[in-house]
């Protein structure tokens, strides 16, 4: 069985291993997700800059009272497809995929078909 500060030291390793190769640029800003055990969190990111564009969260006012069928996994989509919009609204269609160290399954999975879905590319 792992203890909790193992499987967060590996997530750890998994993260600084994936930002090794990703890099986000005004053309394609970095989209950025961290996972807590309640809700997910998304946002674009311009590396250069140190600036964050735009985000999206399980806890903003339109998601938060709303659970819709399918748990955590169906919020996860709903995020990412109000990030999209939002990314949209600026002008931003292209973006490059940081999972933040984590598994590409699930609700990280779920908030980049929603991504997809409300018209970035990736």
């Amino acid at each position: 069985m792992f203890k909790q500060e193992d499987r967060r030291e590996a997530r750890d390793r998994r993260h600084r291993r994936v930002r090794r190769k990703l890099c986000g640029t005004a053309g394609r800003p970095r989209l950025s997700v961290f996972r807590s055990a309640r809700h997910i969190y998304a946002q674009l990111i311009l590396d250069g800059e140190g600036r964050t564009l735009v985000g999206a969260s399980s806890l903003e006012p339109e998601l938060r009272g709303k659970q819709p069928e399918g748990g955590k996994v169906a919020v996860a989509r709903a995020v990412g497809d109000l990030l999209a919009r939002r990314a949209r609204e600026l002008g931003i269609s292209a973006v490059v995929f940081d999972r933040g160290g984590y598994l590409y399954h699930g609700r990280v999975a779920a908030l980049a078909e929603g991504a997809r879905q409300g018209g970035l590319e990736f």
